[in-house]
């Protein structure tokens, strides 16, 4: 009972004291609740800020890189494009755009980067104490660039079952992937160079047509080094005469025979083999390395669909277009640069609709050459693949509606390894989806020329 006297007692003695300690406690948290509030609001406007302006120096910087890489700035006007890029794109969160600095932009040609330092002055929202009203935020980014030249070799499929839609997807989707290639180039020095490879049964070699070696019945295997041939001027290039006066039946070549048939030799070291066997040639010749879009695109646009599928041949060609070996006979402006990691990236793009199946190498005389020589093409093409890829040529390979397994093998196999994110087979169902696949193999080129 006592007890309960002694704690009303209390409560009233509480109740009636004037002293203002609670209000004093009370006003001490309620500041320090402000103050942190305060100091939180700041933090939150700092961060923001800080995350904005370093979007808008990354893409900036970004982009000034990839414009650098591609040619479509000289490396004077880096200052000028980082600054107009982040004046047009940059949100800062609560700094106005008067108060935006590039501070700094750097171009190390040594490293390949280009480099930047940008700042914002910003007024604080609720400044606190004696802490200042404003707060200046630096931010830097940094991307790589590359002047490493680019030369990529298309081996299109132009066999018979590619007639109708599919072989007007392929067009499209080749021609597409040429203006992607090709944009916003300079005309005097190009970085991007583009060959194409049709192919059937053979490959059409069009001004190649004198590195070819036609046989005769009695006349195959090892070819003659260019050296030995004997050839009468007819005016045209691409048709000229044999040594015994005759005229060539065409300018198709089959596969290199011989020593030198998994090999980029030069054909003044032996000359590619026409097979006395074949019996059809493609209308559409093959185009050296160039930078013409017209002239490309006239290539893709001769395509007419026919024959049988040698994709080891077209195959073979490709590594020749970007072989310096030989450079020697090739037009002026399609030569192939040098090996050099550092300055020249060398890239085949290799594309079929089914299985490689016509093969003439180390085919018995009478035994057929078109649709039954699926095991020799095939093992042809993964060898040829093999040695393109010790030369340093990295591949992409493009399975259009393929159905049959053995063709999926090969390609797969052909495909140079994965590297990240960069994939290097591809499998396409719709006209579409080749589009899609060739525009992605675009950009990853421009990836791995940056990167490497």
């Amino acid at each position: 009972m006592r007890a309960k006297t002694r704690l009303r007692s209390r409560l009233r003695t509480f109740g009636s004291d004037r002293a203002g300690n609670f209000a004093l406690a009370t006003a001490a948290v309620m500041s320090a609740l402000v103050a942190g509030g305060g100091f939180a609001l700041n933090l939150a406007q700092v961060t923001l800020t800080r995350s904005n302006l370093s979007n808008a120096l990354d893409a900036a910087v970004t982009s000034t890189a990839r414009d650098l890489t591609t040619g479509k700035i000289a490396p004077d006007d880096v200052d000028a494009l980082v600054s107009a890029f982040l004046k047009a794109n940059g949100s800062t969160g609560f700094a106005s755009k008067d108060r935006v600095t590039l501070d700094r932009v750097t171009i190390d040609r040594q490293a390949r980067t280009v480099s930047a330092v940008a700042s914002a002055e910003i007024d604080l929202a609720f400044p606190v104490f004696n802490a200042a009203a404003s707060r200046m935020i630096r931010v830097e980014s940094q991307a790589l660039y590359s002047d490493r030249k680019i030369e990529v070799a298309m081996m299109l499929d132009i066999t018979g079952s590619m007639r109708g839609r599919k072989l007007r997807d392929l067009q499209a989707a080749a021609g597409n992937v040429v203006d992607t290639f090709l944009a916003g180039q300079n005309a005097t020095d190009p970085r991007v160079r583009l060959a194409i490879v049709p192919y059937a049964d053979a490959v059409n070699t069009g001004v190649l047509a004198p590195m070819v070696h036609v046989e005769t019945e009695f006349a195959t295997g090892e070819p003659p080094a260019l050296e030995d041939l004997r050839p009468v001027s007819a005016g045209l290039r691409s048709s000229p005469r044999l040594p015994d006066g005759s005229r060539r039946p065409d300018s198709c070549a089959t596969e290199r025979k011989g020593m030198q048939q998994f090999s980029d030799a030069s054909p003044r070291t032996a000359m590619v083999n026409r097979d006395y066997r074949l019996a059809f040639c493609p209308s559409a010749a093959l185009q050296p390395l160039t930078d013409d879009v017209s002239r490309l695109k006239a290539t893709i646009g001769a395509f007419r669909a026919n024959g049988h599928t040698a994709g080891h041949i077209g195959i073979q060609w490709s590594w020749y277009l970007l072989s310096r070996k030989w450079a020697e006979v090739l037009p002026a402006g399609s030569q192939p640069l040098a090996p050099n990691t550092k300055k020249v990236g060398k890239f085949a793009i290799l594309m079929t609709d089914g299985e490689f199946n016509t093969a003439f190498a180390g085919v018995p005389r009478r035994a057929t050459t078109k649709g039954g020589q699926a095991g020799r093409s095939r093992n042809q093409a993964e060898r040829l693949c093999q040695e393109m890829k010790k030369a340093g040529i990295e591949i992409f390979t493009v399975g259009f509606q393929l159905r049959e397994r053995n063709a999926k093998q090969v390609m797969q196999a052909c495909a140079s390894p994965d590297r990240g994110s960069i994939r290097h087979y591809f499998e396409a169902a719709s006209g579409e989806e080749l589009d899609a696949a060739f525009q992605e193999i675009a950009g990853n080129i421009e990836r791995l020329a940056i990167i490497k």
